[in-house]
């Protein structure tokens, strides 16, 4: 008897990682959300410096000039989605705000949706003071739920560790 697989049964026998996608690199994230920077300074945030909690690890900023100003802020981070890492960034602006946050790589099978522009704007303008919760401030997308959860979870936690160093003035 020969066995014959059918092109959704490929599909659902390949690994999580054969529906990896990269999106942008890190120059290319910090250049759309900031175009009119004319340089990036990288800075290495130690895990005490500005930390919010003893479990924060060690995150580089790459800060956006234009002359002597700074523009705002990048961080690139990555989380669990379900089972697979995203990889994403989020530009902050001068005052601590959310500018953009940018999907840079997706490696698992479902919840791709997280990158629709209409789910990542919901983040624009948030601050410190905003809740920055699936089911408050941020919604849930059917199917993505863990992806959504984590990458929430990890823009408030760029955001205050931002919002600390910005205040102790660790970002120049």
């Amino acid at each position: 008897m020969r066995l014959t697989l059918f092109p959704a049964a490929l599909v659902a026998l390949a690994p999580a990682s054969a529906f990896a996608v990269h999106y942008l690199s890190a120059e290319q994230a910090q250049k759309l959300m900031f175009p009119d920077a004319e340089r990036f300074e990288l800075r290495d945030v130690a895990a005490d410096a500005g930390s919010t909690h003893a479990g924060d690890a060690p995150m580089q900023v790459r800060i956006a000039r234009r002359g002597d100003a700074t523009l705002g802020y990048v961080v690139v981070d990555e989380v669990v989605g379900k089972f697979e890492r995203i990889t994403y960034a989020v530009g902050l602006n001068r005052d601590g705000s959310v500018r953009q946050v940018e999907v840079m790589d997706y490696r698992e099978s479902h919840g791709h949706e997280i990158r629709l522009p209409a789910w990542r704007r919901q983040f624009e303008g948030k601050t410190v003071a905003s809740a920055i919760r699936v089911g408050e401030d941020i919604a849930n997308i059917s199917g993505a739920t863990l992806s959504c959860q984590h990458v929430t979870d990890g823009v408030r936690r760029i955001v205050a560790r931002i919002d600390a160093l910005r205040r102790s003035g660790s970002l120049g």
